[in-house]
């Protein structure tokens, strides 16, 4: 799914759906959202993605009918329109609450977790973690390294920056690189952003200096996300100081 869109249009389409998926694994709730009718009113942890997949509107639609424009953000309490007017559309709003729903990353088994070693990653900062991950309902989907202002953030991997900006609420200047068709790594809170969209980059490269934009401390709020999903990321690293093995 989001493999082929992003090979089609890799900036305005990674830009729209990868934040989404960020928001929804960064969120760490369960999707609680109420749909009654025509109407679908937005709860804490919804994405338009996740709304699409409970109501059987697709996000095309819910933008449409909704007047929203990429990156799609949403409002808890929000009320939206979702295609309910016709009994099939309500069929496939039935049937999809209850086996669609998008599961929440803090939901998926370790078990379906890629094998460690399959990529090699580097650390993107130098630092305590402050923060570790955590699969408890509300917990930390990536980990925050502590560190000073003005020190360098460096690309775990090689990829492509598929995201550059500030337009994701409480993340402060973030990026955001895709490694393959399976990973994305997202990089938060930065001071000055070094990248650009669409620009390939390789694993240890400078992209970016710690800050605290959209924080109320300084540090890197880091994730590794597999097929979307949010992964512990220290699983997947070498040892603070040391070179990958794979």
């Amino acid at each position: 799914m989001f493999a082929g869109s992003l090979i089609r249009n890799p900036l305005s389409a990674a830009l729209c759906l990868m934040l989404a998926l960020l928001l929804a694994g960064c969120s760490g709730s369960k999707s609680s959202g109420s749909d009654s009718g025509a109407v679908y009113t937005v709860k804490r942890g919804d994405t338009l993605y996740r709304i699409s997949r409970t109501t059987g509107t697709s996000v095309k639609d819910l933008a449409r009918l909704n007047n929203i424009s990429a990156p799609y953000t949403i409002e808890v309490g929000q009320r939206l329109k979702v295609n309910g007017g016709s009994s099939s559309a309500k069929k496939s709003s039935s049937k999809s609450s209850k086996t669609a729903a998008v599961t929440p990353s803090y939901a998926v088994p370790k078990s379906s977790w890629p094998p460690v070693g399959q990529r090699c990653w580097v650390w993107p900062a130098s630092g305590k973690v402050a923060v570790p991950y955590s699969t408890a309902e509300g917990g930390n989907k990536g980990i925050d390294i502590a560190g000073t202002r003005g020190s360098p953030v460096y690309a775990s991997g090689a990829g492509k920056v598929v995201y550059v900006g500030d337009q994701l609420r409480g993340y402060g200047n973030l990026i955001m690189i895709k490694h393959g068709e399976d990973y994305i790594t997202a990089y938060a809170h930065n001071d000055s952003l070094l990248v650009n969209n669409g620009q390939n980059v390789k694993a240890g490269q400078k992209i970016a200096t710690m800050g605290s934009t959209g924080a109320s401390t300084v540090a890197l709020h880091f994730q590794i996300r597999y097929r979307a999903t949010a992964i512990d990321p220290q699983r997947y690293l070498p040892a603070q100081g040391a070179k990958p093995k794979c």
